[in-house]
């Protein structure tokens, strides 16, 4: 297996599909919410997608919003855009669980319903620079976890 999705285990029987590109030129599989969450204004969410993805060692998965998202919800990427690193898959805080932080630059709550389309995920190969030294040899947990 080189790269995909897995539903998490927690999330199994609970109606959730895998990600999929909505056309054949699409360059990003649309992630749902796994559940349906209210998001306060001008506060920050983490939306859970129920998902994990595997990939190559020199691969990452880039999330980026739906276009959709900022002109219909007025919500951003907390952090601009997400990096799942291939490590991320199986960590022992929370087992690869991709979560979409969000930011609601709105006045009022906003509802992200389960099942809505909330952000794409694309698979991207990556390079190193000469006598790479990483300063750890594995992450040990979830997000933000290369921090620590």
């Amino acid at each position: 297996m080189k790269r995909g999705f897995e539903i998490i285990s927690t999330y199994q029987n609970q109606g959730l599909s895998l990600p999929k590109r909505k056309t054949s030129k699409s360059a990003g599989y649309d992630l749902q919410a796994a559940e349906t969450k209210m998001i306060m204004p001008k506060t920050q969410a983490f939306i859970p997608t129920g998902m994990r993805a595997y990939m190559m060692d020199d691969e990452v998965l880039i999330l980026s919003a739906r276009s959709s998202l900022f002109k219909k919800k007025a919500l951003i990427l907390s952090n601009g855009v997400g990096v799942i690193d291939a490590d991320y898959y199986d960590n022992e805080e929370n087992g690869g669980h991709i979560f979409i932080a969000v930011y609601n630059l709105s006045d009022h709550i906003v509802t992200i319903s389960k099942g809505e389309a909330i952000a794409q995920a694309m698979f991207q190969k990556y390079l190193l620079i000469d006598d790479d030294a990483p300063e750890k040899e594995s992450r040990k947990g979830g997000f933000g976890s290369t921090d620590n």
